[in-house]
């Protein structure tokens, strides 16, 4: 019986094949095929003899670093299971994903030990599984703490016995929980290959592709891409920077002579916002793709990118943890399906809309979107209910609401969550920050319901504005009017900084967390 190449099998193959080609590297250093499956090798023997057998889950907090590539691959070739954590989280919410996850090691970059120092207590984890990384050679181990570099050097060169299958799982993403406590999504191996395969296929990669991976490597975007190049034998630079520079960004892209990478809108808006000068100090003709996704970006945005990146082809995904990619907007197609995340691409399924009652509705009607992959996930970890919530047959849902009009392109319109319900009227914040959001002075916008006792909800704007400007809230509210039907217009607007609108290591608006802040801002 035939089977996909699992990670650990595909750079085991590539250190074969082309064993001194750089694989991945970081700004600190580099690692061949060859370095690279030897030192993933010797880490998997560290894990195993620390105690952990295969099937074990292993909790991952660092910021992006080569030290994931690493680590991904071992945990792989050892059988164990990641569970990549968000840096961001507080130290409740990761004590909640480690204890859900039933974890029995940890392994956290030292920059974020603080995160994980005050729940020890709480996680039955035994001592020589807490794990460290990134502090200089000459520094002293944290007391309690065993050190990556240690487990590495002392560990055998010799492949560990573990059997690992292709449905065996690989990774626990755990959602970022915009709907309440985050799930956590199994991804198998075999799953992991074939969307890796097919995103190859669909985006025209090939091994002598350099992708850049700026989106946090817990998260399932860089995760999913950076396992494309990985199968395929290009090279992954990681960019390890903390916090997003515009310009180094430009310099980095410019200086690996990158051909590939992921962005949000505002990573586009702020790089492509520096003086001219700036940007023309930086190279880029050797960026042949790249993709803006997690957020609805605007004509002049997609106009502006296409200026600067000349040699660039353009993509625009839809997709989730859950399920890999869906949809696919291709190049040709940016400006004339503006606001469509385009239709069904080879490696998917097929799409339904359906309504409440599982029922397919007419195109232009708005449902949940529904979608059969090869590749999509096997549940949630422990929820049998949510899991069941996610299907309908073979078909899964995240929550997302979408109409599909008769070429087949589809449009998201919200997630079910974030549903308004105005005396007895439906209404989808989305279509109204698409109006707002093409203000000229609005910088971003989230659109929530919140308590009103007439119509049980009202609509609330809260708007982050470009700098060096200023709006009055009737002004927002008079540029809506003749935009917008009545029952679907604000009643009213709240401006705050950019920092306090509260997002997903993505750049995707928390909605919820917002009505939450919101709710504690009135109740105090």
């Amino acid at each position: 019986m035939s089977q996909l190449l699992t990670l650990s099998e595909a750079i085991a193959s590539h250190a074969r094949l082309q064993p001194g080609k750089v694989g991945t590297r970081d700004s600190r250093r580099s690692l061949t095929f060859a370095n690279w499956n030897d030192r993933a090798t010797r880490l998997a023997n560290g894990l195993l003899a620390l105690g952990l057998s295969k099937g074990d889950r292993v909790v991952l907090l660092a910021y992006n670093c080569i030290e994931w590539m690493e680590i991904y691959v071992a945990l792989a070739r050892a059988g164990l299971v990641a569970v990549p954590v968000n840096f961001r989280l507080l130290p409740a919410d990761i004590s909640y994903i480690a204890l859900h996850s039933e974890a029995k090691a940890v392994i956290a970059q030292d920059d974020l030990l603080s995160s994980v120092t005050p729940i020890r207590q709480e996680l039955p984890i035994e001592s020589r599984c807490w794990i460290h990384f990134g502090a200089p050679a000459s520094a002293p181990t944290p007391m309690g703490w065993t050190g990556y570099e240690d487990l590495v050097a002392a560990a055998s060169s010799a492949p560990p016995l573990v059997s690992v299958k292709p449905h065996d799982p690989f990774a626990l993403m755990y959602t970022s929980g915009t709907t309440g406590r985050p799930k956590g999504a199994i991804r198998n191996h075999e799953g992991n290959a074939l969307l890796a395969l097919a995103t190859a296929l669909e985006f025209g990669f090939s091994r002598s592709d350099t992708g850049l991976l700026v989106m946090p490597l817990c998260h399932a975007n860089s995760l999913y891409f950076g396992l494309t190049f990985m199968y395929l034998g290009a090279t992954v630079v990681v960019d390890d920077r903390k916090s997003f520079d515009a310009e180094a960004l430009l310099q980095t892209l410019s200086r690996e002579r990158v051909t590939f990478t992921s962005l949000v809108p505002t990573h586009y808006i702020m790089m492509l916002g520096l003086p001219g000068a700036v940007k023309a100090r930086y190279d880029v003709g050797a960026v042949g793709k790249l993709l803006i996704s997690s957020a609805p970006a605007r004509k002049d945005t997609k106009l502006a990118i296409l200026e600067h990146f000349k040699n660039s082809r353009l993509f625009e995904l839809y997709g989730a943890t859950e399920t890999g990619w869906v949809t696919v907007l291709k190049p040709e197609e940016q400006i004339a399906q503006l606001g469509s995340v385009g239709r069904e691409w080879a490696g998917s399924g097929a799409i339904k809309i359906l309504d409440a009652d599982k029922n397919e509705v007419a195109d232009g009607e708005v449902g949940e979107l529904y979608s059969r992959t090869a590749y999509v996930f096997d549940g949630y970890w422990k929820n049998p209910e949510m899991t069941a919530q996610a299907f309908c047959g073979l078909w899964c849902s995240v929550g997302d609401m979408a109409r599909r009009d008769p070429d087949g392109y589809i449009h998201l319109v919200d997630r079910k969550s974030n549903l308004i319900i105005s005396g007895g009227e439906n209404i989808y914040p989305s279509e109204v920050e698409s109006v707002l959001g093409a203000h000229p002075k609005v910088k971003d916008v989230a659109v929530i319901g919140v308590p009103d006792a007439k119509w049980g909800e009202a609509v609330k704007a809260v708007i982050v504005l470009h700098d060096g400007h200023q709006a009055l809230e009737a002004e927002m509210l008079e540029y809506c009017r003749d935009r917008l039907a009545g029952y679907k217009r604000p009643r009213s607007v709240l401006f705050i900084a950019d920092v306090g609108m509260p997002r997903t290591a993505t750049g995707k608006i928390l909605h919820r967390k917002l009505r939450e802040q919101l709710a504690t801002q009135v109740q105090t």
